[in-house]
């Protein structure tokens, strides 16, 4: 696993980050724009769904057709997600194509054509997608979950609703791109095989000349973490989300939190998986993973049942939960940390992951952790650290949500 991190700042504030990967021929990059769906105006939160699609529609001196001709003719993997915080887009392709996709990606942030027809393409597809929710209640559950969980602005869905994204307009969606792609808090971020001087002459080239921007941070409403919602649907499936608040990775407790986690549901011999599913047959999918954001995190579950189990579904699934505190054994601990090991294993080797794990620690911790720290972190959990934390942090005030025909109680 290498140690090795490449940084630089621009006058301007943007940071590059670069982590090399000598054993690979590929090489991957994320711009980072701090435009996520918090960050925009109350009744926008779709329009990053919108953004991400328009921006490629047509850059610099390049039209629809010939800027999707271009990328695809440099072999690249495109990528792009809009999360709370952040529009990400990014690509994975062969090394000696990285400079060239740079000058693409540069047109696409500064010179993005935002072409009026082009953007009513662009918003219908986000529509398409939200209406899309109604085939994949799973999905749907759980955006509903971290909207409900996390504190207004924060737990906005990417997606947005239907009524909103029909009265965005590209007037309106150009003033977002330009209030949020914002240079000064943005992140470039690669890994795999470069040549990391000559990408900070690039990176320094082609966006120096952007003058150092302000932008308002987002600024949470008081927590509403223990709710219950209930979204009616007639349909032979029950779909529970439920979350619960857990600390954030800045927290020394960290590490002890991703792996009672994995306890709970790290595999197929974990808690969950076994008590839920395998002993009471209550549910046909069950598991649980830790997801945080820069400000707030919690340990959310999702479990896929039949209305007449839903009740004792959700009831086992607290109950493991609240019985982790009670033991642990040496035996559960390992496996977890394994577990967790293997996936670092299989992150380090993959440049996509790479430059996606170096950008979120940055923005988060404000450092970038090496594997090698991560690993030595996980190693050092024991039983008595994990209960420690258990006790510290005890699993209380459950957020709920149901997608099904009838409502189930929470205690």
């Amino acid at each position: 696993m290498t140690e090795r991190l490449d940084k630089h700042i621009l006058k301007n504030g943007m940071v590059v980050l670069g982590e090399p990967m000598e054993a690979v021929g590929s090489v991957a990059f994320d711009f980072m724009l701090p435009a996520g769906a918090a960050r925009f105006p109350d009744g926008c939160c779709g329009a990053g769904s919108v953004i991400a699609d328009w921006i490629f529609r047509g850059a610099g001196d390049k039209n629809n057709r010939s800027l999707g001709d271009a990328l695809d003719g440099l072999g690249l993997h495109r990528s792009s997600s809009v999360g709370s915080s952040h529009t990400i887009i990014g690509a994975v392709l062969e090394s000696g194509n990285l400079a060239e996709a740079i000058e693409l990606y540069a047109d696409i942030i500064l010179r993005a054509g935002l072409k009026e027809d082009q953007f009513e393409l662009a918003r219908q597809l986000a529509i398409d997608g939200v209406h899309a929710l109604d085939d994949d209640p799973r999905q749907k559950v759980m955006l509903k979950l971290r909207e409900q969980f996390y504190p207004d602005p924060l737990g906005r869905s990417a997606l947005g609703e239907i009524a909103e994204l029909k009265t965005l307009t590209a007037e309106k969606t150009r003033r977002i791109i330009k209030n949020n792609f914002t240079l000064s808090q943005t992140i470039f971020a690669v890994a795999g095989k470069y040549d990391f001087d000559a990408v900070v002459a690039q990176i320094e080239r082609l966006f120096s000349n952007v003058k150092k921007q302000s932008q308002q941070d987002v600024i949470p409403q008081q927590n509403k973490a223990g709710k219950y919602t209930h979204l009616h649907n007639d349909g032979a499936q029950v779909h529970i989300g439920l979350m619960t608040e857990t600390v954030k990775p800045a927290d020394e407790d960290y590490y002890n939190a991703r792996v009672a986690v994995s306890v709970l549901s790290g595999g197929m011999s974990a808690r969950l998986f076994t008590e839920v599913r395998e002993k009471r047959g209550l549910c046909y999918a069950v598991a649980a993973k830790y997801h945080s954001l820069k400000e707030a995190a919690g340990i959310m579950c999702y479990a896929g049942t039949t209305p007449d189990k839903a009740q004792e579904t959700l009831d086992v699934i607290t109950d493991q939960f609240n019985r982790l505190g009670v033991g642990i054994s040496e035996e559960e601990i390992e496996r977890a940390k394994v577990g967790l090991k293997s996936t670092l294993v299989l992150q380090s080797e993959s440049s996509g992951s790479r430059a996606a794990g170096i950008g979120g620690d940055y923005y988060i911790l404000g450092r970038v952790r090496s594997l090698d720290e991560i690993k030595n972190k996980i190693e050092q959990t024991t039983v008595d650290s994990i209960l420690g934390f258990l006790r510290r942090n005890p699993f209380k005030d459950f957020t709920a949500v149901t997608i099904g025909p009838k409502e189930i109680k929470i205690y």
